[in-house]
């Protein structure tokens, strides 16, 4: 991945302090005919926004919003309201321009003030009781769901416990409800043989509902052409050491995706690892990120290598040495899979090296036999060149048991990205079937696609269109891997050039990350 090696960090993530970052969106029912609603998080100097929005038929005059904070959090100003306070009781008049709310219409008002603990309790609208919602006193959000079984007609989830008073939990699908149960697990019945279903969950109690959890996808069984055993999910690069790398759980949140190729395990000093060579494997922020995905119900592949830096290939003395410090990964991390990013002279050209990684990789599975071991590395137009056909054949003389050869097909130049890619991917099935005496349904299944989203180094184009077309292609073939460089550059800037945290291109946040969920 030349990109990572060709660019600085340009931005730094900025997080909310630990005593705003729990706080809910709010959303109160004063009566029939309106609503009080939380639009903004809590941010810099302590602002809100809330919008109130008229749902009846006449003509809305002199709204009275009041609520109070906790000890500690003051405001200190407000817009579109007048502001007044007694104790920690904050009163907003005259919300909107004239004080008045025609049928349907939204007035905003907004305020500033010091940090602290900010959810609004005891809230009053004209003097009304705000009531249900999604506010003070509902339950905090459920854990995202995981599957837990599927039969032809059925799919079961499980899901973590929400915080406060619980009287039970909704699954919906959409904005319907399927099912409503008093514990943390739930099966939805009467589902179509081979259908995809997208879950959510809610707790509630005698206050309302709580916000929806993350998503969970499943399909039930019974499908003619079921994904190959080795399918995994799609799972995009996330390098934690440049590009503004995004909150994971938030990508997952708002694609769906749920799993991640985490970027790079380097040498530190001879044949220990490091993130990058010089992040520790734990407490630091790869460790954080890969925290939250498992948190989210979610998994990762670790990539060892890459294009540059100095990697554990030629620091290792020997096949055991390098599948030592690679297991002290395994340890650390607990992936699912462990990817070997086998490029540049320094181990895809080196023939003691590749040998090396390869005798190596055979300890690993040994050790590890739930973890899936892929290999990844550079093509041409038409499939791996002479470095890659050594690999995939003394792989096959070594018996080294790989689960899925990856090739990366761009920076080519390519004017074509889906044709060249198509093209590289099939000379790979052809080589592996050479090497391994294979069919073409056996060799597809041991075969993955890593591209690059945007504009490439060669600033070749893969538009989002085109990345859906070679997704759609690989799972028609029945690929088992899918994966691109990367999240952190899956973001619009038009004309913006090669970058670490944005793609070149005009594109919606996170389109590539959907796309590759979806496969």
């Amino acid at each position: 991945m030349r990109l990572r090696r060709t660019l600085v960090a340009v931005l730094a993530a900025i997080g909310m302090s630990a005593g705003l970052s729990a706080v809910a969106t709010p959303a109160f029912a004063a009566s029939p005919t309106a609503a009080f609603t939380k639009v903004s998080n809590w941010g810099s100097g302590f602002e809100g926004k809330y919008t109130i929005t008229n749902g009846g038929t006449t003509t809305i005059n002199g709204w009275s919003v009041a609520f109070d904070l906790p000890a500690g959090a003051t405001i200190g100003s407000s817009w579109d309201a007048t502001l007044s306070r007694n104790g920690q009781r904050f009163t907003f008049t005259n919300v909107g321009w004239n004080g008045t709310l025609a049928p349907g219409a939204t007035a905003s008002f907004g305020f500033n003030g010091t940090p602290g603990s900010a959810t609004p309790s005891n809230c009053t609208l004209n003097g009304a009781s705000c009531g249900g919602g999604s506010g003070p006193g509902t339950p905090g959000t459920p854990g995202a769901p995981s599957v837990t079984g599927t039969t032809n007609s059925s799919i079961s989830l499980s899901w973590g416990a929400s915080s406060g008073t619980v009287t039970g939990y909704r699954v919906y699908e959409g904005g319907t409800q399927r099912a409503q149960v008093s514990g943390t697990s739930a099966t939805i019945g009467s589902l179509g043989t081979c259908t995809a279903h997208t879950y959510t969950v809610k707790a509630y109690n005698a206050q309302g509902e709580s916000s929806a959890s993350g998503p969970v996808s499943a399909t039930t069984t019974g499908c003619t052409n079921p994904d190959p055993v080795g399918k995994m999910p799609g799972a995009p690069y996330l390098y934690m050491g440049w590009g503004s790398p995004p909150s994971p759980a938030a990508v997952m949140s708002a694609t769906g995706v749920k799993s991640f190729t985490m970027a790079f395990i380097l040498s530190s000093g001879g044949c220990t690892p490091a993130w990058d060579g010089n992040r520790p494997l734990t407490g630091g922020a790869d460790a954080q990120a890969i925290s939250q995905i498992k948190a989210a119900g979610g998994s990762v592949q670790i990539s060892f290598g890459g294009w540059s830096g100095n990697k554990l290939g030629p620091n290792c003395a020997t096949p055991a040495a390098f599948a030592g410090a690679v297991q002290q990964v395994i340890n650390a991390v607990g992936p699912a899979v462990v990817d070997f990013d086998i490029e540049n002279s320094d181990e895809f050209e080196n023939y003691t090296v590749q040998d090396r990684i390869l005798n190596g990789l055979k300890i690993v599975k040994q050790n590890n036999p739930g973890v899936k071991i892929a290999v990844t590395f550079g093509t041409t137009t038409t499939g791996p060149n002479a470095h890659g056909l050594r690999l995939i054949n003394q792989a096959r003389a070594l018996a080294v048991p790989i689960d899925n050869y990856t090739i990366m097909p761009f920076d080519f130049g390519s004017s074509n990205i889906y044709t060249d890619t198509v093209n590289a991917s099939e000379g790979l099935k052809n080589a592996l079937k050479a090497a391994h005496g294979w069919s073409d349904a056996q060799a597809y299944a041991r075969m993955g696609i890593s591209g690059m989203n945007g504009l490439s180094d060669q600033q070749e184009l893969t538009t989002v269109a085109a990345w859906t077309q070679i997704r759609d292609w690989a799972r028609s073939k029945g690929l088992t891997r899918f994966a691109y460089w990367s999240v952190n550059r899956d973001r619009p800037c038009p004309g913006g050039g090669v970058t670490s945290n944005c793609s070149g291109i005009a594109q919606a946040e996170w389109d590539f990350t959907r796309v590759t969920a979806g496969f």
